[in-house]
């Protein structure tokens, strides 16, 4: 086959990747002129994708992929089109289709009718976008049909950042098409260019799952997602309250998830990405009344705020003119991306409480973290507390030798090894004061 690929950001990039990997031909578009030419270079243009540089290296020489920045061009010589393009959407819910749009309309413009192409959008969307916003644009600007002349298809992506060919065998491909037909196609092409691993604790197994619309693909992804959300929020109210009681949340949760029917996750500083701060919002753009939903939303936003409090707290009361360190920019250990990390909702508390702030993170150079407006910490200089926001691998052998001078420890992750901070007043989140014994 022939694909083209519309965006190739962290999620696109890898699965161009992989489609010129199953023997096709792979044509990536991007609106970046330098990501483009460092695709075509063969060198990645972002770190942290596991094989994503060795594997881009290969298909590059040998011709099964080109990027290039005319969509349109690259969609009229293709039988298939996928799009990852971003979807912002902001604080009130309201999703922002700019980026969207720009690529649809162009995608448009490169539609022929002798190709039948099939065109799937992965991005994440609220229910009823492929239906309603993407048929309509596409039928309009192309003057074709959708079903007769193309074949339009969402199929979430459901993978993470960092191990992206991992999850593409690992989970069902979910697809929802606008007819039979389109089904049929969708589940033809993902068969061609997916691998699946063998998993037997699913009943219907892995492999290509049409779940029979576009609107229960698209709620399939908000739906699995805001469940995290949910469930952090659960988790991160149980552990305020545990922390307030001499309860060890941790212990609690293992206790409860002994039992098959419950899956409560761990409480922390922040829910950062893409994903989970984000898709929730989407959720309540379709059902503003999800009174569930928001209400876990706003509990994980004032995570961030209630750890600064418990350094505080620990700290005498007062944070004015403390040095005080945060352990980690990125939103989650091993990924340099700080899309809605906590970090900066934990920096603007503590500068809101006087403290003079520092931000370490070992994938970010100090020029880098600069440009976020942080003064950059280098371990080994002085700081009196120390708050860990990000779960790198660097950190879990962190010790007071590391922050010379710290008095409080505040560990956002649960990562930290309490031994290693002897004389310091060490708190975890969910787990601020020793556990109550009868």
């Amino acid at each position: 086959m022939r694909i083209t690929v519309v965006g190739l950001g962290k999620i696109g990039l890898p699965l161009a990747v992989q489609f010129a990997r199953s023997g096709h031909t792979v044509f990536g578009a991007d609106a970046s002129q330098k990501v483009v030419d460092l695709v075509n270079s063969g060198n990645e243009p972002f770190p942290g994708e596991a094989h994503l540089g060795e594997y881009l290296a290969g298909v590059v020489s040998n011709g099964g992929l080109t990027a290039l920045t005319d969509t349109a061009d690259a969609v009229s010589k293709s039988d298939a089109v996928v799009i990852v393009v971003p979807l912002f959407v902001d604080d009130e819910a309201r999703p922002d289709f700019g980026l969207l749009d720009s690529a649809t309309d162009d995608i448009a413009r490169g539609l022929r009718a002798e190709n039948s192409t099939l065109v799937v959008y992965e991005t994440t969307l609220p229910v009823g976008t492929t239906r309603t916003r993407w048929k309509p644009r596409l039928e309009e600007s192309s003057g074709l049909q959708e079903g007769k002349d193309f074949h339009l298809v969402f199929s979430p992506e459901r993978v993470l950042t960092g191990r992206v060919f991992e999850d593409l065998r690992k989970y069902p491909k979910l697809i929802g098409a606008m007819t039979e037909f389109g089904s049929a196609r969708a589940t033809n092409f993902y068969e061609q260019v997916l691998d699946f691993d063998e998993r037997p604790d699913l009943e219907r197994g892995n492999g290509v799952w049409d779940l029979g619309s576009p609107e229960a693909a698209e709620m399939a992804k908000l739906a699995e997602t805001t469940y995290r959300d949910v469930n952090i929020g659960l988790a991160n109210q149980f552990g305020i309250f545990a922390a307030e009681n001499g309860i060890d949340v941790y212990k609690v949760i293992e206790a409860s998830n002994s039992q098959p029917y419950s899956h409560i996750h761990r409480p922390g500083i922040a829910v950062g990405g893409h994903c989970i701060p984000v898709y929730p919002r989407l959720y309540l753009w379709n059902d503003p009344a999800a009174t569930v939903v928001r209400a876990a939303r706003e509990a994980n936003l004032a995570m961030p705020g209630y750890t600064v409090k418990l350094a505080e707290a620990a700290a005498g009361g007062s944070l004015r003119g403390m040095r005080v360190v945060v352990l980690g920019a990125a939103y989650r250990g091993g990924v340099k991306e700080t899309a809605f990390s906590g970090v900066f909702a934990t920096v603007e508390a503590l500068r809101e409480g006087g403290a003079q702030v520092f931000v370490h993170d070992p994938m970010y150079s100090e020029d880098e973290l600069r440009e976020f407006g942080w003064e950059p910490f280098a371990l080994g200089d002085s700081a009196d507390i120390a708050i860990l926001q990000a779960d790198h691998d660097l950190y879990r052998d962190l010790s007071v030798d590391d922050l010379p001078g710290v008095s409080v420890v505040v560990d956002g992750r649960g990562v930290l090894r309490a031994e290693r901070f002897s004389g310091v007043s060490f708190l975890v989140v969910g787990r601020s004061f020793e556990s109550r014994r009868s």
